[in-house]
């Protein structure tokens, strides 16, 4: 288990040295604190991502680890943001970046008031990825079994989690604010169709070679997408600890190469495969951070609501997973 977490650790502990050295005291807690958030609530992202994992070749899972932590601290967490604030407030990607690094509360500001694009895609969008897993017909693995029984046998109905999703953001922007109700739409839509497009992709190399490019390259570009969907929330939020970018960026990127690390590891120890209900749990979790999206579009609410939800359901399928463990080696 040490060798994939020693690299993380000696990158952390030399960035976190380099923070201290640099902006002192105040600014190593800010982004120990941001680490260890961004570690703790993306537990049901790492479960999640080690499913994709499963189906790359291991030159493709190095891939995931280098160049996808890359695009994880800089695209996710600095590039996109600026874009989505640069389009929602009709301004230069050049001024916002200049506000993101020079002025870090009109920033806040208006990636505030983007909030309502990005829980809008964000929730839409995993909202699909929960859907689609509980609309499986083939599901054999129930944890919540009455509730997940029945949602597999809707799964006969075609295309149900899309018009379930589009349901909801269709009457999420009837009771928002009028200001709002045009983005919340455009983006929930969005976020549908980019799930939409990403499966049909999928399914174009399903039972391909792992070792194409074609193959490697759709699940690369399909499990960063979906590490996105889950982050960008989470940027808003930091913002409640700090206005400083490159503390945020330092932070959450220190979290999201440990969250990549722990991902590798649970793919080669086949930890799903041990803890049967922890794919279940995940799920749940990513259903209850989707609809934490779509309710923030409504009112406020409060990061570490967010947070408990995620975890509860994480904890919870984890403790079933070790009693239906146990129960086996009992009666074996």
């Amino acid at each position: 288990m040490a060798r994939f977490f020693i690299i993380p650790a000696i990158f952390s502990a030399v960035i976190l040295g380099a923070v201290f050295a640099y902006w002192g005291l105040a600014a190593f807690l800010t982004v120990s604190i941001l680490t260890v958030l961004e570690v703790t609530l993306s537990f049901d992202n790492a479960v999640v991502n080690t499913k994709v994992l499963k189906q790359m070749s291991e030159k493709w899972r190095k891939r995931f680890l280098t160049w996808g932590i890359l695009i994880a601290v800089v695209g996710t967490r600095l590039i996109l943001p600026i874009l989505i604030v640069s389009v929602t407030a009709l301004a230069s990607p050049i001024l916002v970046t200049k506000l993101a690094f020079f002025d870090g509360d009109e920033y806040g500001r208006l990636l505030a008031v983007a909030h309502y694009a990005i829980s809008a895609f964000g929730g839409a969008f995993l909202a699909m990825v929960a859907l689609r897993y509980f609309f499986d017909g083939e599901k054999t693995t129930h944890w919540l079994r009455r509730i997940e029984m029945r949602l597999a046998r809707l799964g006969d109905i075609q295309a149900l989690e899309i018009i379930v999703v589009l349901a909801a953001v269709l009457i999420v922007a009837f009771y928002a604010d009028p200001t709002h109700k045009s983005v919340i739409l455009l983006s929930g839509v969005i976020g549908v169709l980019v799930s939409v497009g990403i499966e049909f992709v999928m399914r174009l190399f399903t039972g391909k070679d792992e070792h194409t490019l074609s193959h490697g390259l759709a699940l690369f570009v399909y499990i960063n997408i979906l590490d996105s969907a889950f982050s960008l929330d989470g940027v808003v939020g930091a913002f409640a600890l700090t206005a400083s970018i490159p503390l945020i960026v330092i932070g959450l990127g220190i979290g999201a190469y440990f969250v990549r690390a722990l991902t590798l590891y649970l793919t080669q120890h086949k930890v799903l495969e041990s803890l049967v209900f922890i794919e279940n749990g995940a799920h749940w979790a990513i259903f209850g951070l989707a609809l934490s999206m779509f309710a923030s579009l409504l009112v406020v609410v409060p990061e570490f609501i967010t947070g408990f939800i995620g975890s509860a359901f994480m904890l919870a399928s984890y403790y079933s997973s070790i009693r239906a463990r146990s129960s086996r080696i009992k009666v074996s």
